[in-house]
């Protein structure tokens, strides 16, 4: 069997950046990368519809290690696409990466201090095993999004379409599309939609707040011609990383500045009767991911007649289209089901610790990446307030500086113990999208006290993952048992039995 000092599992963002921090910070470490799909990417390989562009800016959601020097903050996918795979070629990656590799189960052996891990190879399994497991697989269903169970689907005569399974061959041009939804997928795809179809309707349930901001960043781009690159990027990160979070820390402490503020500018792009109808979200900013418009081209559709908006909820599909319980009915060629991601924690692998099922679920998170009671294995779980990649590569840089420790002490296990009766478990996120609702049960709890408390924070988060103490009194360090005692052990059992 193969075996490696860490498997990382996914190539999508964090993986390739794990896979970077790795050749940097842990150089004579061995590694692989086993990425369940044909290609690198993730996310950014995935989907394909139209439009499709990032959430955050590219000065946050890029890593901290390679500056991003496109002229759009905002980015699309392709671009960012390009960037993973010069990344990967940039730290000689492309040879560590195992396609069509889809991870099925990791069990851990306290006796050889390693992970057995399997993984589908088409039809055939392989098994691998490693002493570090780093799972980088992203937080949804590669394999489907969220539709609800419309009533009527079926009789509906045009195309039904999840973004998420968008290809090529799909024909927009001179149709009509209604798009349902209102989140981040939905105000992309309908200005984009629009440039060709006859007319696109964004149908919602209930309104996003919406934010309109430069797709070029004109401070980065200044400083980029006046300073070293590396500098110029290190600010502009900076920059947002702190009016990011400046916006976040508003929403929560003062909602009503915040709803007025967001409110007054959605008035500005398109008036005030639009503004009150379709973008009045009746809980409080930041209650979920606000919607990032570059250059209002979202507003622009809507005010050029391209695409107009229908606060709704949907009776049922037709024939022709979709009824509403208003009673109003409208026509497409061509509907998008804009309507959610199903979330996946670790693309639904499963744990078994010593030949005993891990249930996520009845496990508290340490530090927001490794679970109570699991050894030696890692997620990377970005910020829900701000760039995923943020917390990514602090996750990365931690993981390093936990592999040198290990390796200047001679541990081999490292495992998170949760010996604070004063400590509760909560839900992980205070976070009211559909997506995480609907997943809530299935997903590890955080802790009510450091260090099992997800801080959200950036700027803390720096502090205790790049200076923070290693050996933290939270965290059980050991070194590998001898193999005297694994042959004790089994010779009781032996004669137990």
């Amino acid at each position: 069997m193969e075996h490696f000092d860490v498997l990382i599992v996914g190539a999508g963002l964090s993986g390739i950046g794990a896979g970077a921090h790795l050749r940097m910070e842990c150089p004579n470490k061995s590694f692989a990368i086993l990425e369940g799909r044909e290609a690198m990417g993730g996310t950014w390989d995935l989907f394909r519809y139209p439009g499709i562009r990032s959430d955050s800016d590219m000065y946050t959601l890029g890593y901290r290690f390679k500056p991003w020097d496109d002229p759009k903050a905002i980015a699309d996918g392709p671009a960012i696409l390009k960037y993973i795979n010069e990344t990967a070629k940039e730290f000689e990656l492309d040879n560590k990466i195992r396609y069509n590799h889809k991870v099925s189960k990791a069990e851990w052996s306290t006796d050889d201090a390693h992970w057995k891990v399997t993984a589908k190879v088409g039809d055939e399994e392989k098994h691998l095993s490693c002493n570090f497991l780093y799972l980088c697989t992203g937080y949804y269903d590669y394999d489907e999004g969220y539709t609800p169970d419309f009533s009527g689907m079926n009789d509906f005569k045009g195309q039904i379409v999840h973004p998420q399974k968008w290809t090529e061959d799909i024909d927009y041009e001179n149709k009509k599309v209604i798009v349902i939804g209102s989140g981040a997928t939905a105000v992309t795809l309908v200005p984009a939609l629009s440039e060709k179809a006859k007319h696109v309707t964004m149908l919602q349930r209930s309104p996003s707040y919406i934010l309109s901001v430069p797709a070029k960043d004109f401070i980065a781009n200044t400083l980029r011609k006046i300073l070293p690159n590396r500098a110029a990027y290190t600010i502009s990160r900076w920059k947002n990383v702190l009016m990011g979070l400046g916006i976040f820390t508003l929403s929560r402490k003062t909602p009503s500045f915040m709803k007025s503020l967001l409110k007054k500018g959605v008035k500005k792009e398109i008036g005030e009767e639009l503004a009150e109808e379709h973008f009045t979200p009746h809980y409080n900013p930041w209650d979920q991911r606000l919607c990032l418009v570059p250059d209002s081209d979202l507003f622009k559709s809507i005010n050029e007649g391209k695409a107009d908006v229908v606060t709704d909820h949907i009776e049922t599909f037709t024939e022709k289209g979709l009824k509403l319980k208003s009673g109003k009915e409208l026509e497409a060629d061509i509907i998008v089901t804009a309507t959610g991601l199903k979330m996946k924690i670790m693309a639904g692998l499963q744990l078994v610790v010593d030949e005993k099922p891990v249930e996520l679920s009845e496990t508290i998170t340490y530090k927001g990446m490794m679970y109570s009671d699991v050894p030696n294995a890692v997620s990377a779980f970005g910020y829900t307030n701000a760039s995923w990649t943020l917390k990514a590569d602090l996750t990365a840089q931690y993981i390093c500086r936990m592999l040198n420790f290990m390796d200047e002490k001679s541990y081999a296990i490292a495992t998170p113990r949760l010996k604070d009766s004063n400590v509760k478990a909560e839900p992980p996120v205070d976070f009211s999208s559909g997506y995480i609702q609907r997943a809530l049960k299935e997903m590890p709890k955080q802790g009510s006290e450091f260090p099992w408390r997800v801080n959200q924070n950036y700027i803390k988060d720096i502090k205790m993952f790049r200076y923070g103490q290693i050996d933290d009194g939270t965290m059980e360090f050991k070194a590998k048992p001898a193999k005297k005692k694994v042959k004790e052990k089994a010779s009781i059992a032996k004669q137990s039995s």
